[in-house]
């Protein structure tokens, strides 16, 4: 089982970049270390930094969000990410946001984003392989470009910077056909919403296919207060992330089981009775991806099959060091 960190700068109001706990993670053998976007600090920049700060430990992305650059801007900054890196130690994890995002923050229309994704991968698949000048006629995408406004002078380009090592692209899904996208085009997945049935049987067993869900560890004496501190976030991102018709944390919340608390959580969220919301995220909701209590309690969890059959590594949210330590021991 591979280990991941999971850094949530993305929610924070100042940047602040815990560089002693990543090293920590990598003196212990971790993975990767993993940064995230929405709409304040961006998942890439951080990771320029750690390139710097760091010597082995692999640099994710969950996720960078399409929205936020053209397919060839995100190609030309994994690229040199990796080389400052030393190369082979990116993994650019895509994807979609939401509208309310994708149309309210980058002014973009969310048109057909099935289709937008294939594209974009596939584009920034060709500029990373670099055997020949990028030409893409999608339904979405298309280079060069043609459309309204153009001046019909495109040229096809091939990357002036040539790649350090293969950089492997994963893709965050949750619904059935980016899933299967996933499984497609994508050299992993990073899956919204994976109950304890795990990984469907058709994406198991894939050589060099890597299936990385995530884990809250805390290691408390107070499992009831730390349940009761995860609510209120959970219910902002299930009642508050999303439209009355896109609402992904809604839909991933209910393939885990919960479609039932799912929806009371949203109702009593959009009346404004948000601490009524939070009060109706089940404890077995938040502990199906929690590891919490002493780490008598947490080596139990872990033992008896926490982790869903088929993913080959977990994201830690982790407190502090000792948290690492442990999950270190435990894997």
């Amino acid at each position: 089982m591979k280990l991941g960190l999971r850094l949530n700068l993305y929610r924070a109001a100042r940047l602040e970049v815990p560089v002693e706990t990543v090293r920590a993670a990598e003196r212990l053998g971790y993975h990767s270390v993993w940064t995230a976007e929405a709409y304040g600090s961006d998942a890439l920049t951080p990771l320029a930094y750690l390139a710097a700060t760091t010597r082995r430990i692999r640099l994710g992305t969950a996720v960078v969000q399409l929205a936020a650059r053209p397919p060839a801007t995100l190609a030309m900054q994994a690229m040199t990410i990796d080389a400052l890196a030393g190369g082979g130690r990116l993994i650019l994890g895509i994807g979609l946001s939401g509208p309310q995002i994708v149309e309210g923050w980058y002014g973009q229309p969310w048109g057909r984003p099935h289709t937008r994704l294939r594209d974009y991968v596939t584009i920034v698949r060709k500029i990373l392989d670099r055997t020949e000048p990028v030409t893409h006629d999608g339904r979405e995408i298309q280079l060069p470009y043609t459309g309204p406004g153009a001046l019909g002078q495109g040229k096809p380009l091939r990357s002036i910077l040539h790649p350090e090592a293969p950089i492997p692209l994963w893709l965050a899904a949750g619904g059935p056909k980016n899933t299967a996208l996933a499984a497609e085009i994508a050299d992993g997945w990073l899956p919204m919403g994976l109950g304890p049935a795990g990984v469907p049987s058709s994406m198991r067993g894939r050589p060099e296919f890597d299936v990385f869900t995530g884990a809250t560890v805390r290691i408390t004496d107070d499992v009831r207060g730390t349940l009761d501190a995860m609510r209120p976030l959970t219910a902002m991102y299930v009642g508050g992330m999303g439209s009355a018709t896109h609402n992904y944390h809604r839909d991933a919340m209910a393939r885990r089981g919960f479609a039932e608390a799912a929806d009371r959580v949203v109702e009593l969220w959009r009346a404004g009775r948000r601490a009524e919301a939070a009060a109706a995220v089940p404890d077995e909701y938040l502990e199906q991806s929690a590891l919490l209590g002493p780490v008598a309690r947490i080596r139990r969890r872990w033992n008896e099959g926490f982790v869903p059959p088929g993913v080959t590594g977990v994201i830690i949210d982790a407190a502090g060091v000792p948290e690492l330590e442990l999950m270190a021991e435990l894997t």
